[in-house]
């Protein structure tokens, strides 16, 4: 069944207000305002394939500052569940807990199918690989966080229009990190979108 609501490239990124994971409450638009941001959704904190997306990104954090890019990660977890996990898999990122996922609604992020998150192959490859590797086993979602919640990431200009819409096709998918940093075709984060996408000089 496809998928309803997906935002698209230019599209206005939706703007809510959501809880860092200080308790805080802040609007998303002020995470773009002054640069191209990285808009990471996280499944449950159970998933080894989020702990994955999340060290690769917390590592690869100065390359996307050496491209103008900020990062923000969005959790179903509360403030204090997305604390402590940001402290371990990301310490210093910026943690967004969304725990009634209305941010995840937003952008088009919904419960996957069976196959999407337990029965694809690349799943069971991508589980076995990550014990293997990271010792990282799937766990149970905590209490309140729905384990068939899909994740996705988005690039959002400082226009506030969305310039890479990234949905899985399921949990073992994620965008490579060479199209974070380097956009389709060299495309500059930063500018607006006014015609037709040429490869930077």
């Amino acid at each position: 069944m496809p998928r309803k609501n997906l935002l698209k490239f230019n599209d206005l990124a939706p703007d809510l207000e959501v809880l860092d994971s200080g308790g805080r409450q802040i609007r998303l638009s002020s995470l773009w305002q002054s640069g191209p941001l990285v808009l990471a959704f996280t499944r449950h904190f159970g998933c080894p394939q989020c702990k994955e997306m999340t060290d690769e990104l917390y590592q690869a954090q100065p390359q996307l500052a050496q491209r103008g890019l900020t990062l923000a990660i969005v959790t179903q977890g509360t403030p204090e569940q997305a604390q402590a996990f940001c402290a371990e898999r990301a310490p210093g990122a910026t943690c967004l807990a969304d725990v009634e996922r209305a941010v995840y609604a937003a952008y088009g992020l919904e419960r996957g199918t069976p196959w999407q998150t337990l029965l694809s192959p690349r799943i069971w490859f991508s589980n076995w690989r990550l014990g293997r590797e990271k010792g990282f086993r799937p766990e149970a979602a905590p209490k309140g966080q729905d384990t068939f919640l899909m994740s996705g990431t988005f690039v959002i200009g400082p226009d506030g229009r969305i310039r890479l819409p990234y949905y899985y096709e399921d949990i073992a998918d994620h965008p490579p990190l060479d199209l974070l940093l380097h956009g389709l075709m060299g495309m500059d984060w930063g500018k607006p979108f006014e015609g037709a996408i040429t490869p930077n000089e």
